[in-house]
């Protein structure tokens, strides 16, 4: 793995354990795809740092539990502005 692909998937690792972002947010603030972001987190990171990994997955996890309620609120938040 080249370094510079190293060093990416640790920060964007470290900053979703720091923020608790989901993946979209993630990829927007680093510029990245959401495919790379998901890709970094789940298939590389686990081979470089096995516990930091660990810890990313449960926050994804939650993450996508709590998906359809952002959902939820991002569609009545649009409906109330038309309003």
């Amino acid at each position: 793995m080249q370094d510079y692909i190293r060093d990416r998937v640790l920060e964007l690792g470290n900053y979703i354990l720091e923020t608790t972002a989901t993946v979209r947010q993630t990829a927007d603030l680093f510029g990245v795809s959401k495919s790379t972001v998901h890709k970094d987190v789940t298939e590389r990171l686990p081979r470089i740092n096995p516990e930091l990994a660990y810890q990313v997955r449960l926050i994804l996890e939650h993450n996508k539990a709590e998906r359809h309620i952002r959902g939820g609120e991002a569609t009545r938040r649009k409906y109330r502005r038309n309003e």
